[in-house]
């Protein structure tokens, strides 16, 4: 299996410091983004399999970059883990309004951060494979 690539997208450089620290016995690589804008323009480039995606952030709101990234074909498998001071239950819907596939309030919890990694990875991973597998049965209904 590929090594996963997971997008940290947070304006605050200690919680981006705290995340990477509580990833580094993950085998991915990781990937920064400090504002909005920035990490529309790293899913683009590097097309991580997961973002952990701070809502409140500068140029564009987390809830604005899932629903970007949710609304492109390119790019709507992307798995968004929202991680975020907000936990209001508005705050809640209006991610998963905006396509987010799991929520994780702060102050993160390393071991809870890390199961849902983990598992947003697998998924992503399964998915994957499942579209390569559709992908390879349309090909040969279409050559029969």
């Amino acid at each position: 299996m590929p090594k996963s690539r997971i997008l940290i997208a947070d304006d605050n450089v200690p919680n981006v410091e705290l995340l990477e620290a509580y990833l580094a016995d993950v085998d991915c690589d990781i990937a920064i983004a400090y504002d909005g804008q920035q990490t529309l323009d790293q899913v683009a480039r590097s097309q991580p399999d997961l973002i952990l995606l701070d809502i409140m952030m500068p140029k564009l709101s987390g809830f604005e970059v899932c629903k970007k990234v949710k609304q492109d074909p390119a790019t709507r498998n992307v798995m968004v883990l929202m991680v975020t001071a907000l936990n209001e239950p508005g705050d809640i819907e209006r991610a998963v309004a905006a396509g987010c596939d799991d929520f994780l309030s702060k102050p993160i919890n390393k071991h809870e951060l890390l199961k849902r990694v983990a598992n947003m990875l697998k998924l992503r991973h399964v998915t994957d494979e499942l579209e390569r597998l559709r992908r390879y049965i349309d090909g040969v209904e279409a050559s029969g």
